[in-house]
């Protein structure tokens, strides 16, 4: 059967755009200034932390020392056309009086650009949480979405001041991926079926389309088809077949045992990954 939900028994990742549970985040929706202004941009649900240098060219000695910044963390962020996302943002430093405050932006592909303020909860970390969304906002004063444009590696910068009333800019702190959601079907028939006999398998790749609000075929994407074989939980690859031009995928393969077949999407730079629900086949002597 062809299908998008999965079963948690049975599914690793199915490119749904809900953001992972976040600790005591504190919901502070940033204000989008810039770009963000204009067209409406934003971030979304995935990071990847890159801890980094962290003070300015300009730092003095007794300045705060920015030493690195987690996003989300460490996960990409990844963002469907449905659901708000939340995520953290956490600037680490020091200074001999302790960290106060951060102000922290966001900067991505083609003007993308988010901006929020962090009190800092403990002398060497300051957190704050970003919501962004990629839908509208119907009635909002502010609607905020993202463009297909803006998916790609995202820098943080920090400006973060000290109790002593010092301060530092840090540009370049860290680094995120901000990715549109995928989403794989997969049917293998037909079902049940003689062993030795050819299984046809097919399904189709699909991704957030962040301009239009629906979710689009990916063409031209190399997809793993996977079995695993009944009561084991492991799947083996079994072939590599590319999407076409609407993103749909077909093969076919001979069936050996009993098991569950699915289609496995890695992901690119600016795409999460999928993994289709298994689809089960009985083979027959």
């Amino acid at each position: 059967m062809s299908r998008f939900p999965a079963s948690p028994s049975d599914r690793q990742s199915d490119g749904r755009d809900i953001a992972p549970p976040i600790a005591a985040a504190r919901a502070i929706r940033p204000a989008p200034v810039g770009r963000a202004a204009s067209r409406g941009v934003a971030v979304g649900a995935v990071a990847v932390l890159l801890a980094g240098v962290g003070t300015s060219a300009d730092a003095a000695p007794g300045d705060p020392v920015v030493s690195g910044a987690t996003i989300n963390s460490g996960h990409d962020v990844i963002v469907g056309i449905t659901h708000n996302v939340q995520f953290p943002v956490t600037v680490s430093g020091s200074d001999d009086s302790g960290l106060s405050f951060a102000d922290v932006d966001l900067k991505g592909p083609h003007g993308g650009f988010y901006t929020t303020d962090a009190f800092c909860e403990t002398a060497t970390a300051c957190t704050t949480v970003f919501t962004v969304n990629a839908h509208p906002a119907p009635g909002s004063d502010d609607p905020v979405d993202l463009a297909n444009a803006n998916a790609g590696t995202w820098s943080v910068d920090a400006l973060v001041d000290a109790n002593d009333g010092t301060s530092v800019f840090a540009p370049g702190v860290g680094s995120f991926s901000l990715k549109r959601a995928a989403q794989v079907t997969v049917n293998a028939s037909p079902e049940p079926v003689a062993k030795g006999a050819r299984i046809t398998v097919t399904g189709k790749l699909v991704r957030a389309n962040w301009d239009t609000y629906r979710y689009a075929g990916y063409a031209g994407q190399a997809v793993k088809l996977q079995f695993r074989p009944k009561g084991s939980s492991t799947y083996t690859t079994v072939a590599t077949v590319n999407t076409s031009g609407t993103g749909t995928l077909r093969t076919t393969v001979k069936a050996v045992k009993d098991g569950y077949w699915r289609w496995s999407f890695t992901g690119t730079n600016t795409t999460g990954p999928a993994k289709a629900t298994g689809d089960y086949v009985d083979v027959r002597p």
